[in-house]
């Protein structure tokens, strides 16, 4: 279980290019991801999601707040958590020169897996994001949606507990988003903990348990999608958002 309790960072930037002023990216989050649970983090470009993520996934040191793995603490057992984590960013960039395969058994070897465990982890992994026809292709000649699933893999090839996953499926084609998507329901199956931003309300309504949707930094409705839908009355959840937010369209 991931447990999230007042969450807050802070910024500062120029207002007017003249004076500096203070701003909050996430302010006052709290939330729980129980196990076997795919938690939807939804909101607009600007609205604090991935700023979240990277405090939740150890990248960013929040301002104040707590987050805890199973009761652990980065403050005593980064490294423990860590090793259990993947995180995938929306901007992330691999090795272009090699093969996926290559660039697998370089995560594996960088986690300590032993060869005969990442070969079959390799192969069980390929299988499962339907990547076994490119699998030894140079990731410099792979489609968009290809690299995406080998960047997946490559977060997800020591079999991590806790999954944050940064907009996995942003600009990719049909195809490749459903692959990815049923590789995640598949995990979530096994038990593990999943928190998933995106700005894809209608993804987020078919894959997620949970659903917790930020504007402006702060929390403006959680619950289940069916539960969110009937609060504001509405039948989808982009519908919902509009909803929540009336007249408070603004991007940050």
């Amino acid at each position: 279980m991931i447990i999230i309790k007042h969450l807050k960072k802070k910024f500062l930037k120029y207002e007017n290019k003249k004076k500096l002023h203070e701003f909050y990216a996430v302010n006052d989050i709290s939330f729980e991801a129980k196990d076997g649970e795919i938690v939807g983090i939804l909101g607009p470009n600007g609205a604090g999601k991935t700023t979240l993520l990277r405090m939740i996934g150890g990248i960013m040191k929040p301002t104040s707040g707590t987050v805890s793995f199973d009761s652990f603490h980065y403050e005593d057992n980064e490294i423990e958590i860590k090793q259990k984590i993947a995180y995938l960013s929306g901007n992330t960039k691999i090795y272009q020169s090699i093969s996926a395969y290559e660039l697998l058994h370089m995560c594996c070897e960088f986690y300590g897996i032993p060869k005969d465990k990442a070969e079959k982890r390799i192969l069980d992994i390929s299988k499962n994001l339907e990547m076994d026809s490119f699998l030894y292709n140079r990731i410099e000649n792979l489609s968009t949606g290809q690299t995406q699933r080998v960047n997946i893999a490559r977060c997800f090839v020591h079999d991590p507990k806790y999954y944050i996953l940064d907009e996995a499926t942003s600009g990719l084609d049909i195809i490749s988003s459903q692959i990815i998507l049923d590789f995640i329901k598949k995990e979530k199956k096994r038990g593990r903990t999943i928190l998933y931003s995106t700005h894809y309300m209608e993804e987020a309504e078919n894959i997620c348990d949970q659903v917790i949707m930020i504007n402006h930094g702060k929390i403006i409705q959680t619950g289940t999608p069916d539960e969110i839908k009937k609060k504001t009355k509405t039948t989808n959840l982009r519908d919902s958002f509009f909803a929540l937010i009336g007249d408070d369209k603004n991007e940050e």
